[in-house]
């Protein structure tokens, strides 16, 4: 069990602020409980999130916009309503081909999100 402290119940995006992450992405953490966590990430048109992988089990559907998004080396374009999920240490990365916004999903939480932002390009882990 983790030792991070719930959000509430209601989230209202307005009220969470905005973490810049560099290099055209940024995040705002809308909630999480002892097993999962809901997160908005932002893009810019062509704003990447690097290749790397986690212990997490990660679901996302794109908001808005299109994506390169890469799982296990295969390459996928997604459009907005599409989804993709991601295994647990699975080697995964995105590309935003235009402004964008996914909403992802982890369980368990990411503890390392509730600290000072890290840089996606330093996130990286191509192993």
């Amino acid at each position: 069990m983790t030792t991070a402290t719930a959000t509430d119940v209601f989230l209202t995006a307005d009220d969470i602020p905005w973490q810049d992450l560099g290099d055209g992405v940024r995040r705002k953490i809308l909630g999480y409980n002892d097993t999962m966590m809901m997160v908005r990430v932002e893009f810019e048109a062509g704003a990447i999130g690097a290749q790397h992988r986690h212990p997490h089990v990660q679901c996302a559907v794109v908001e808005k916009g299109s994506f390169d998004v890469t799982i296990d080396g295969r390459t996928k374009r997604l459009n907005t309503g599409d989804g993709y999920m991601v295994p647990s240490n699975v080697l995964h990365g995105v590309v935003a081909l235009e402004p964008g916004i996914l909403l992802d999903i982890f369980t368990p939480i990411r503890e390392d999100f509730l600290g000072e932002p890290v840089a996606y390009a330093a996130e990286a882990d191509a192993k």
